[in-house]
This record gives structure tokens, C-alpha cells and sequence, in this order.
């Protein structure tokens, strides 16, 4: 917004951080259901990033009530309520729980499954009603997730569905490809302390999988790895670990040239609200490769544009056959590297995202202040 010349802020509860921005407003949480703080601060617009949670629907109602334009950003897959989608939604449950594996996720799983049809329905359906009502923008990151809302909302009435449009999260513009030469390399990116989502077993399985097929391709994984990892790189032959890079914590320069110099961003994620990492590989002119999956409704559109494909097996193999094929589209030039960047940077480089709400404040008629 600040590099278009608008000015913004952003708002964030207390207590203050050290590394606080210089354009960081940070108020005690009551002022955030505050109508007169809002109003006190003549703004134009706001774009809240809540998830139409009910316990910020006074937030929500207070900016309204203020006169303010509202885009209410919905961090999520769209699969938040069994009105979104019966089965869909129980699949969704299934996955989150831990699919099964063991009494602990079997207990999950039930108590997700309960909790869903019971306060949900009952409770928590209603005040995310209310929440998402204040809005005159509801923002999904994904088309999937926008036609799970869009079901959900004619449930809730008032013509709720037709405020959702899609909006993507923003990227920096610091990802990009600018004509770089590709190689035969896969990059993962992931916080793999979570067993459950980021799944770094699967990884380890699919990875050991694709050396052992393909002596060509390298594999470069960034994050912190776990004990587990360091153990089976360790493990592997001096040839082939030669071709895995485990690569830790990186900085964004560093991710940056990992991702424009590779071919393909592998997620082998249980589930993911958006999928940040995938939309920066997009951007440097990776295409995608992960399980088709409720829960991975991002990479559904991820994929689209010539741009990667959905492993429809959940199976190790079934992953690391869907990366060897994704690999030889490459080798025989059928994914092109400045396309994949051009199509997605115009999507979700920040300074598009950003034009779009602009364009969206200006339809509804409302005036940005530049």
C-alpha cells in the first residue's frame, strides 16, 4: 500500500516487541472494539486479518460502525464449518485429527467431529455470522476456499455470499525470476518441528524414493530439520547425500535464489490455509507439486496454469512418482519457467494484492486517500 502512495499503518494489539516497525501502531485490545479509536484515526479503509473468528467480531462491528470500508480477510482453507460442505468437512476433521493414526488422533478426530456439530452448529455458526457481516469484502485466499464461503454464507442469509471474492495472500516483490537457469532440483520449505502438519516423515520417504530412481536431481530442504532428518541424511549413501542439502533457517535472499534456481517446490503438508512458500516458489518459477487433498485447497489453483501437479495417491510413491513426472515435464519443455512467474507474480506479488483492494474499495464506492 505504501509503495502506491497510500498511506498505511498497521495495528496490532500490545505488549510492543523490540524489533517494532516505525509504522507499527500497537493499542491496548480494548481500543480495538472501539468505534471512536477507529474513527479517531480517519481511516479510509482497513483489511482485518481475524478469520471471522467470533471472538473478534466486536473488532469487526467496531470498524463498521465507524464509517470505515472493511475487507475481512479469511486466513483459512474455507472448510470451517460443516455448513461448508458436510463431507468435505468431515474429511477436513479426519486429517486434522491425525488421520487415524493411533488412539490420540482417534480421540482428536472425535472430539473435532463433536465439537463441529454440536457448539458449533449451536454457538460458534451465529457470532461468526455476526462477525462476517460487518464486512463489505470477504476475502478468501483461494477459489476453493471462496466457493466453501460462498456455500456457508447462504446458510447465514442477508446476501452474504455475494461479498466474497477471491483474495490472495500478498508476496514480496523480492520474489521473482528474471530469466535465471533452472536445474534438475526440488526445494522444500517447512517448519518441520510439526510432525502432524509439515509431515517431515513423508519427506524423508519420498525423498529417499526420488534419489534412489533419479541420479540426477538434487534435493534442497530449508528449515530448521529435526533430529529425525539429521539422522537419515546422515544414514545415506556419500553420493546421494551429496545431492540432499540440508539447508536450516534461511534468510529471504537465500530462499530466494533456492527457489528461482530450482524446478519445483514440493509441500508434502497435511493441510495448509494457503501455503506461503508454494506462492514464492510460484513466483521465482517453480511449479508445485503436493497430495490433492480438502485441506490443500490452495494448490488446487497453485497448480492450474501449467504450473504443477496433485499427487491423487497419499502414499510415498504416489508422491514421488507425481514429482518424477512433474520433473520430466520439465526435461521435455513443458513447463516454462518465465510463464509460471509472469502468470503468478501478476496474482500474488504485494503490489497487486494490494491494487486489488483498491480497485474493490473504489467499485463499492468508496474513496482511498492517496
Amino acid at each position: 500500500m505504501q509503495a502506491l502512495g497510500v498511506e498505511c499503518m498497521a495495528v496490532m494489539p500490545e505488549p510492543s516487541g523490540a524489533d517494532d516497525a516505525a509504522d507499527l501502531i500497537r493499542t491496548d485490545a480494548r481500543n480495538l472494539e472501539s468505534e471512536d479509536w477507529w474513527r479517531g484515526h480517519q481511516l479510509d479503509g482497513v483489511v482485518l486479518y481475524a478469520w471471522g473468528a467470533p471472538k473478534y467480531r466486536k473488532v469487526a462491528r467496531a470498524i463498521r460502525r465507524a464509517g470505515i470500508f472493511l475487507v475481512l480477510n479469511q486466513d483459512n482453507g474455507g472448510l470451517v464449518s460443516p455448513l461448508a460442505g458436510w463431507r468435505d468437512w468431515v474429511r477436513e476433521q479426519w486429517i486434522l485429527g491425525g488421520q487415524g493414526r493411533g488412539i490420540r488422533a482417534w480421540l482428536r478426530t472425535v472430539n473435532l467431529l463433536a465439537k463441529g456439530m454440536s457448539v458449533g452448529l449451536l454457538r460458534t455458526d451465529p457470532l461468526r455470522a455476526s462477525h462476517l457481516r460487518q464486512g463489505n469484502v470477504i476475502a478468501c485466499v483461494s477459489p476453493k476456499a471462496a466457493g466453501y464461503y460462498r456455500r456457508l454464507c447462504r446458510w447465514y442469509g442477508g446476501g452474504l455470499d455475494r461479498r466474497i471474492v477471491v483474495l490472495p495472500h500478498a508476496v514480496e516483490p523480492g520474489f521473482a525470476h528474471a530469466g535465471e537457469t533452472k536445474r534438475r532440483q526440488v526445494v522444500c520449505v517447512g517448519r518441520w518441528s510439526d510432525h502432524v502438519q509439515k509431515r517431515p516423515a513423508l519427506l524423508m520417504a519420498v525423498a529417499s524414493l526420488l534419489l534412489r530412481n533419479d541420479e540426477m536431481v538434487r534435493v534442497v530442504i530449508a528449515g530448521t530439520p529435526t533430529a529425525e532428518m539429521r539422522a537419515w541424511h546422515a544414514r545415506l549413501h556419500d553420493a546421494t547425500r551429496r545431492r540432499v542439502v540440508l539447508a536450516g533457517r534461511v534468510g529471504r535472499g537465500d530462499l530466494t535464489r533456492l527457489m528461482v534456481e530450482s524446478q519445483l517446490f514440493y509441500s508434502p503438508s497435511a493441510y495448509e490455509s494457503f501455503g506461503i512458500a508454494a506462492a514464492e516458489a510460484l513466483c521465482c518459477g517453480c511449479s508445485v507439486v503436493a497430495g490433492r487433498s480438502v485441506s490443500m485447497a490452495s494448490f488446487e489453483w497453485f497448480v492450474s496454469e501449467q504450473s504443477g501437479c496433485l499427487s491423487d495417491g497419499h502414499s510415498a510413491q504416489a508422491h514421488a512418482t507425481a514429482i518424477t513426472d512433474e520433473l520430466e515435464r520439465w526435461e521435455h519443455g513443458g513447463r516454462d519457467a518465465a510463464g509460471i512467474a509472469a502468470t503468478w507474480t501478476g496474482r500474488l506479488h504485494a503490489d497487486k494484492v494490494a491494487q486489488a483492494i483498491l480497485g474493490l474499495a473504489r467499485d463499492m464506492g468508496h474513496h482511498v486517500q492517496r
